[in-house]
Parts: structure tokens; sequence; C-alpha cells
């Protein structure tokens, strides 16, 4: 019974006057010098400008040295370089000279002066019927500034 009461209650609703429409305020005419007046302060106004940040880098202002640096690649002919202030690192397969540089300049403290970079292919290694392969990387020789040192092994 309670759905009958629900369905009389909405015909009694609809059943009383209709709706008055109200009448909409009226709109105040501006004159000609409000409007005037109106435009030049749209004029002085500069819009702002959005700045995007860079990508490659997560949208982050300072390089992540983690994300580049992985080693410094210590062998006999890197020590011997290291006497003409050009020291040896490797570096992960995606980063860039300019990147490689700013990530040594902010980790040593050191002024760079060239990157030089060497992709080392994997080779293929065996033993006994199975084979494999030494994994490729990426080095980066950089030269510094004469005076300036890094501290590659603590001594």
């Amino acid at each position: 019974m309670a759905i009958l009461d629900i369905l009389k209650k909405k015909k009694e609703k609809t059943s009383k006057e209709p709706l008055k429409k109200e009448k909409p305020e009226k709109i105040a005419k501006k004159s000609a010098v409000q409007k005037k007046e109106e435009k030049k302060e749209k004029i002085e106004k500069p819009k702002e400008k959005k700045v995007r940040e860079k990508r490659g880098t997560g949208g982050n202002k300072y390089i992540l040295s983690y994300r580049i640096m992985k080693r410094p690649h210590i062998t006999e002919k890197a020590t011997k370089l290291s006497e003409k202030n050009e020291y040896v690192f490797e570096v992960y397969p995606y980063a860039n000279k300019t990147e490689i540089k700013k990530s040594i300049e902010s980790l040593y403290g050191v002024d760079v002066l060239d990157v030089r970079t060497v992709v080392v292919p994997r080779k293929r290694r065996r033993l006994g019927r199975t084979q494999g392969f030494k994994k490729g990387y990426k080095k980066a020789i950089v030269k510094i500034k004469e005076g300036q040192k890094i501290e590659i092994l603590p001594r």
C-alpha cells in the first residue's frame, strides 16, 4: 500500500498550479567609457607563460649522477691516462656526453674539458660445449683541467 501512497503524492504535486516563471533581473548596461576602461585593464595585464620542465631527467633540474655513472674503469691503460689528466668511467648506455660531463663535475668538483665515449661490444665466450657472451658496456674517457685530480681509489 505504501507504493500507492507515493503515487498519490506525486499526482497531488503535479495537480497544483503551474510554476510561475520569475523575471530575470535587469542587467545594467555599461557605458562606452566603462567598456574602454575594461579593455585597458585587460591589455595592461600580461599573460603568464607556462614553463615546461626539461624531459629526459624526469623533470628534475639536477642530473642524478647515479643514473649515469656506473663505476670508474680501472685498468693499466686507465692508470697511464690518469697521469695525463684523463680518467675512464663505465657509464650507462643511454648517457650522452653532456650528461656525463655534468655528473662528473657535480660528483668530483672538477672542471671537465673533454668527454670521449666508446661502446665496447659484447664478446663471444665458450666453456666446453656451452657458448655465451661477455657483456658489452659503454665507457667514457674524461679529460679534466690541469692541476686538478680525481681520487678514484682512496689511499
